[in-house]
């Protein structure tokens, strides 16, 4: 005989109140969270313009029934594409994510949250055309920085202690989840309207990460994203015209997240939600890569005037890295597509190692069909440090240390180089910033003409000019 369950409707979760409350009524006040939104926005879009040059990218983009134009709708910057919100949010999602370049958060889970730029830019910029027909206020850019900020923040904060990828399922939940809670907001939702919102994107069924592993991995890892942020787009939509939640969604017995999809644990949360994932994001600057293989790619680089003209002389290459890059880019044998090789560590410490470089160019067919790469793949070993993988997790340090040693067939060996934070780091900010602006600045000219990239790459510099531009007037400075 089954047990009586209560048909009483509870309360709200207390993960969906607090949420919805940070998103609602969190006031950001660091002047460093908008400094770091603002390098974040510029390097978001520059990973979006780049990877438009990739045609597996662009024959995802537009609209679902080709030559669709939606009035007011939203622009997809480098395109002549106007959409609706939901689709120009998986377009710009999808460009943004495609070559594995934008930022990076790793902690119990990993993630990129600037994803969730796809969802707010097309959400900003469809309202403010709306607005504009109307005779009313557009919203401005640093609106769109707040909800930055703020999506930053709740994908960052969940991802601190519970860790999706141990259950199988995909980061991009997190996505989905803070995308819908900022954009919610943005659509002028009350908070009890924010938490069905959030309990609908809880829900879903959730995306395997089956596509960025062996042996299934695939493209889809380069648009799940930009899936999930649209997704965002279209279940805020629907609560803003009243579709009802449902208030334990993670906690009902039998039927609920923790349940069915969390091992029957409920999430953990160290810190409460403000502006540090922001503040702390890590750009991934000088290398599309997995960010967890980032250091090792930096000293495969620095290896190169040594070992380049001795590749035939390697007997055995040592990777002494932490846990989580040995559980995700760990990889032997065959690599079948740009997106098998762009999470393979071995690759990406092989091609630098021969070339001197690593670009988005060098996981395509033209570079990969080098013999030379798996020759030294085949002679690598990842071994773990327990230092690294403590040091990975502690939040006073957060590094993601990779070191290399290159053995000769003579019994000579390189001197072991180590380089324990990326360049991309908070704790390398000042080297980092130029670098960053210089990727924008040729990601820009990649795309537009050079009196439209300078006019952009200008504003863009200027924290105040660029926050006070309302939204639609930006992205119309990015149309093709």
């Amino acid at each position: 005989m089954s047990a009586h369950i209560s048909n009483v409707r509870p309360k709200p979760d207390k993960v969906l109140v607090d949420i919805a409350q940070y998103a609602a009524k969190a006031e950001i006040k660091s002047a460093e969270a908008y400094r770091t939104a603002r390098l974040c926005l510029m390097d978001t879009l520059g990973c979006g313009f780049e990877a438009l040059s990739y045609p597996a990218c662009t024959k995802l983009m537009g609209p679902v029934v080709p030559g669709t134009i939606v009035p007011n709708g939203a622009r997809v910057p480098g395109t002549s594409f106007q959409l609706d919100p939901i689709q120009a949010a998986f377009n710009i999602g999808t460009m943004i994510r495609w070559l594995d370049f934008n930022d990076t958060w790793l902690a119990a889970e990993w993630g990129h949250p600037s994803d969730n730029l796809g969802g707010i830019l097309a959400t900003a910029d469809w309202l403010s055309r709306v607005a504009v027909s109307q005779g009313k206020k557009p919203l401005v850019m640093r609106d769109v920085l707040t909800a930055m900020i703020k999506a930053h923040e709740i994908q960052g904060v969940i991802a601190l202690e519970n860790s999706f990828n141990r259950v199988g399922l995909d980061h991009v939940v997190l996505v989905k989840v803070a995308s819908t809670a900022v954009i919610a907001n943005m659509l002028g939702l009350s908070q009890d309207e924010i938490i069905n919102a959030l309990s609908l994107a809880w829900v879903d069924g959730q995306s395997l990460r089956t596509y960025r592993h062996a042996p299934n991995t695939g493209s889809r890892k380069s648009w799940a994203a930009g899936d999930a942020t649209s997704r965002a787009v279209r279940l805020a939509l629907m609560a803003a015209k009243g579709e009802m939640g449902y208030p334990s969604v993670l906690t009902a017995k039998g039927w609920g997240f923790y349940d069915v999809s969390f091992k029957g644990q409920p999430f953990k949360f160290t810190r409460k939600y403000g502006s540090y994932v922001m503040e702390n994001v890590l750009f991934k600057i000088s290398y599309p890569a997995e960010f967890h293989s980032q250091t090792a790619v930096e000293c495969a680089m620095s290896l190169h005037p040594i070992v380049r003209d001795r590749l035939a002389d390697i007997k055995k290459i040592v990777i002494r890295t932490h846990e989580s890059a040995i559980r995700i880019i760990d990889k032997k044998g065959p690599l079948s597509n740009p997106a098998d090789r762009d999470h393979c560590i071995q690759y990406m410490v092989a091609v630098p190692l021969i070339h001197g470089r690593l670009t988005a160019a060098d996981y395509e067919d033209s570079v990969a069909n080098d013999p030379r790469i798996d020759k030294l793949r085949a002679t690598m070993e990842c071994v773990e440090d327990k230092s690294f993988s403590r040091d990975y997790l502690d939040p006073a340090k957060r590094s993601i240390a990779n070191a290399i040693t290159v053995h000769f067939r003579d019994g000579s060996k390189t001197d072991e180089v180590v380089v324990e934070y990326p360049i991309g780091h908070r704790r390398r900010r000042a080297d980092g910033i130029p670098l960053l602006e210089e990727k924008f600045r040729i990601n820009l000219a990649r795309r537009f003409p050079a009196k439209q990239a300078e006019t952009l790459l200008d504003l863009c510099m200027q924290q105040k000019k660029l926050e006070a531009m309302p939204v639609q007037q930006f992205v119309d400075m990015m149309v093709i």
